[in-house]
């Protein structure tokens, strides 16, 4: 699975701070790290997009 932040993005930061191995803030938004995310940190990441409060982040296969 790789980890997409669509447009709209406002910066609050929880997916940083709930899976920061597949999260960053950069320049106010957030940015996923590239490749594949690790099988232990799937459910971080789920729960990371799942809190996300505009819904911009995607879990996809790669």
């Amino acid at each position: 699975m790789q980890a997409i932040v669509n447009e709209g993005c406002i910066g609050c930061g929880l997916c940083a701070d709930v899976c920061p191995a597949v999260f960053r803030m950069e320049d106010g938004v957030s940015v996923p790290v590239e490749g594949r995310i690790p099988d232990a940190e799937m459910p971080a990441a789920a729960e990371a997009r799942d809190g996300c409060p505009v819904s911009v982040i995607d879990l996809s296969a790669e």
